[in-house]
C-alpha cells in the first residue's frame, strides 16, 4: 500500500508522529511518503498517488489543525481512507470527517495501522458514509520491548534547520526531538496521556534511542529534546539513556519533561543528569491552589513547587514550568497568586507567555469526566460543561470575567513574538489587574537565583504549547490542497 503520512504540529519539532510509524510500515513492505503540513505543502500528485493516509493527532493543537487539513483533502479525495493516530484519536469518534474506512487508534498505534492496511488491501473498500464510524482502538503493546525495532524514518521530513532551535548563551543550536519512552506511570486527571495509558509507560530500547540521536546529530542537531511525557517514569532507563548520550555525543545537550513528584523523589539524580548535558526541565506545575492540584490528582502541593525549583537549580538545571491557569475552579484570586508565584520565584524569564492563557481541555475519555474519589467531590465542573466541539467537551467559567481574561491573555501571548519575556509578563499582569485580580501596581521583586541572573536562559525557540488553541499564523501556514 502507498501511505501518505501527515503531521500538522509537534511543538516545532520534526514530527515523530510520522517518523516512528513510517519506519515500521516500510519494514512491513508498504511505501510511505511523509509530509509535515506546518512546513511544506503536499508534493505534486501525492493525493493521486496515495492508497491511504495516516494523520498524527498527538495533541490538541495538532488535532484542530489536522481536522482543517483533512477537510481540505476530502475535497480532492473524498473516499481516501484515513488513519487518525495519537492521543486525541478517540476524541474524533463521531466527527463528520471520520468515515467507515478510517481508523481511530491511540497508544502504540503501529500494530493497528498494519492490520488496517492489510484489511484495505484484501477487502473491497467501503463506501464513505458520514453516519458510519469505525471503533476506537487503544493499543498499549508490551511493557518491556526487546532489542528488535526500527529507528524513526526521517527521510521525507524537512531539514532540522527549519524546526525549533535551542537558544542558550547567545547562540542558536539546531534541536531535534527523540523519544526514550511513551505513556506515563501516573493518572493526572486532566492529562490526555493518562486517559489513554491509564498509569502505564513503555520504554524504547536504549539502542534505538541512541541510534536515533546519532542520525539527528549527523543531520546537524546539537541539542536533543526528549519527547517523553515524563523522562523519569523509568529512572534507571532514563539514566542509562543520558549516560550513553553523553558518552557518545559529549557536546550534545538535552532537555526533558519531568513531573514535580519525580523531581522530589529522584533528587540524587539531578547532579548526574546535569553533568550529562541536561540544560533545563519542563515540569507541569499547573496551579498554586492546593484544592485545584488535588482535583487534578497531580501528586504534589504548592509547597512542593518551591522545593522542586531548589533541587533542580542547585544542580544547575533551570525549570521551565507549564501552567494550567484557567479551570472551572480558578478564581481571580488564584490567578493573581499564580502570577505572584512566577514573579517571586524568578520564573518570569523561564515561562513562555502562552502558559498564562491555557484553559483546561476535556477530550473524550478525560479522567475529569469520570466521577472523582469521594474526598475530592466537587460539583463545579458539572455545572460548567457544555457541548462537544472538535473532539473536546466545552466549558464556561462560573465567573465570565475569567473567560474574557483568558481570551485577552491568549491574544497578548500570540502577539508577543520576540518581545522580552518580562515586558509580556508586565502586560499580562496589568490585564489581570484590569479584570479585577487583587494585584499591586507592579510585580513583586524576584527571589533571584544568582546563577540565573540575566535574560539568557536556555530555551527552545518554539514557545507555543500542545494544549493551546492553534494560532492564526499556524492555520495560515497549514499547507493543504485547495
Amino acid at each position: 500500500m502507498r501511505v501518505l503520512m501527515l503531521s500538522t504540529y509537534e511543538l516545532g519539532h520534526q514530527p515523530l508522529g510520522i517518523a516512528v510509524p513510517a519506519a515500521a510500515l516500510e519494514m512491513a513492505g508498504h511505501d510511505t511518503l511523509g509530509c509535515d503540513l506546518s512546513i511544506s505543502g503536499l508534493p505534486p500528485h501525492a493525493l493521486a498517488w496515495a492508497d491511504a493516509a495516516a494523520i498524527s493527532v498527538p495533541m490538541h493543537t495538532a488535532t484542530q489543525l489536522g481536522l482543517a487539513a483533512v477537510a481540505s483533502i476530502r475535497r480532492s479525495r473524498p473516499a481516501l481512507p484515513v488513519a487518525w493516530h495519537g492521543l486525541y484519536a478517540p476524541a474524533l469518534s463521531g466527527n463528520e470527517l471520520v468515515g467507515v474506512d478510517d481508523l481511530l487508534v491511540a497508544g502504540e498505534a503501529v500494530p493497528a495501522l498494519l492490520e488496517w492496511l492489510q484489511a484495505l488491501e484484501t477487502a473491497e473498500p467501503g463506501r464513505r458514509q458520514q453516519s458510519a464510524q469505525p471503533a476506537v482502538r487503544i493499543e498499549l503493546g508490551p511493557a518491556r520491548p526487546g532489542r528488535a525495532g526500527t529507528v524513526p524514518l526521517r527521510r521525507d521530513l524537512q531539514s532540522l534547520e527549519q524546526y525549533s532551535h535551542l537558544k542558550a548563551r547567545g547562540r542558536e543550536i539546531v534541536a531535534a526531538s527523540v523519544a526514550a519512552s511513551t505513556g506515563c506511570n501516573h493518572r493526572c486527571r486532566h492529562c490526555p496521556v493518562a486517559a489513554i495509558y491509564q498509569g502505564r509507560s513503555r520504554a524504547v530500547s536504549p539502542d534505538l534511542v541512541i541510534e536515533d540521536v546519532g542520525q539527528v546529530v549527523a543531520a546537524g542537531a546539537g541539542h536533543i529534546s526528549f519527547a517523553d511525557p515524563d523522562f523519569l517514569n523509568r529512572p534507571r532507563h532514563a539514566l542509562e539513556v543520558a549516560r550513553r548520550l553523553h558518552s557518545q555525543f559529549p557536546a550534545v545537550t538535552f532537555d526533558a519533561t519531568v513531573k514535580v513528584e519525580h523531581i522530589l523523589t529522584h533528587e540524587k539524580l539531578w547532579p548526574e543528569l546535569a553533568a550529562s548535558g541536561l540544560l533545563f526541565v519542563v515540569s507541569a506545575f499547573e496551579s498554586v491552589d492546593d484544592h485545584i492540584l488535588a482535583l487534578l490528582d497531580k501528586g504534589h502541593s504548592v509547597a512542593d513547587l518551591a522545593a522542586a525549583l531548589a533541587i533542580a537549580r542547585s544542580a544547575g538545571v533551570e525549570v521551565r514550568p507549564s501552567w494550567l491557569p484557567f479551570t472551572p475552579w480558578t478564581t481571580l484570586e488564584s490567578f493573581a497568586a499564580l502570577l505572584q508565584f512566577v514573579a517571586e520565584h524568578d520564573l518570569v524569564l523561564s515561562t513562555d507567555p502562552v502558559q498564562y492563557s491555557i484553559r483546561l481541555l476535556l477530550p473524550s475519555g478525560s479522567l475529569l469526566l469520570e466521577p472523582p474519589p469521594p474526598e475530592q467531590m466537587d460539583s463545579t465542573l458539572g455545572s460548567c460543561i457544555g457541548e462537544v466541539v472538535g473532539g473536546s467537551t466545552t466549558w464556561t467559567a462560573p465567573d465570565v470575567a475569567l473567560d474574557e481574561l483568558a481570551a485577552e491573555i491568549a491574544a497578548r501571548a500570540e502577539a508577543a513574538g520576540d518581545e522580552p519575556l518580562d515586558v509580556t509578563f508586565a502586560a499580562i499582569w496589568q490585564l489581570a489587574r484590569q479584570a479585577g485580580a487583587p494585584l499591586d501596581a507592579s510585580p513583586p521583586p524576584s527571589k533571584v537565583a544568582p546563577w540565573l541572573a540575566g535574560a539568557d536562559r536556555a530555551r527552545l525557540s518554539e514557545s507555543w504549547f500542545c494544549c493551546a488553541e492553534p494560532t492564526g499564523a499556524q492555520l495560515r501556514r497549514l499547507r493543504t490542497p485547495a
